[in-house]
């Protein structure tokens, strides 16, 4: 109900598409694609940033978790559809200031859950600080050491499986 936690349904109705523009704008996307082309190069692994204003309010009012969201966006968009199950989402939700990193099985394994939350929250309070770029930067760059630890690259070109493009959801 939105009235049991009313500052999160507010942050929901007053953040729109224009938040994430303004947050990340042309200038910072590109920035970020370099970022994550760049970590493609030194490992395997697949990495995908996604940024979502905020969420409908009926799914604020049924009180939908952000790493619920997360998970569906994984799957919508494919990410654990890699040929070697290193797909990584970093998804962003800014009305909540809330990052979730979804990694498929594959790397998951490796890693595991707190190496991810560490990263999470360090990407978190730099958005504290209004510092989304430079969060986001930071982030993928510990994401792209991870990978590059587990998922070294190994010489064998492979295809971009996923966009290195930031997806920004409308």
């Amino acid at each position: 109900m939105p009235w049991r936690k009313p500052h999160r349904f507010w942050r929901h109705l007053v953040t729109d598409d224009g938040s994430a523009r303004r947050a990340f704008p042309e200038a910072a996307a590109e920035r970020l694609e370099a970022a994550i082309a760049a970590g493609e190069k030194v490992h395997r692994g697949q990495v995908c940033l996604v940024v979502e204003s905020a969420l409908p309010l009926a799914r604020v009012v049924r009180q939908l978790p952000p790493r619920e969201r997360a998970l569906e966006v994984f799957g919508q968009l494919r990410v654990w559809d890699t040929e070697e199950n290193c797909g990584v989402l970093v998804y962003l939700l800014l009305a909540d200031r809330d990052v979730e990193i979804v990694a498929d099985r594959g790397i998951h394994a490796r890693v595991g859950t707190a190496a991810w939350e560490v990263i999470c929250r360090s990407m978190e309070a730099a958005f504290r600080e209004g510092r989304y770029v430079d969060g986001a930067e930071e982030g993928i760059r510990a994401i792209n050491a991870l990978l590059a630890e587990h998922y070294p690259h190994d010489g064998h070109a492979r295809g971009n499986e996923l966009p290195d493009r930031p997806v920004i959801l409308g």
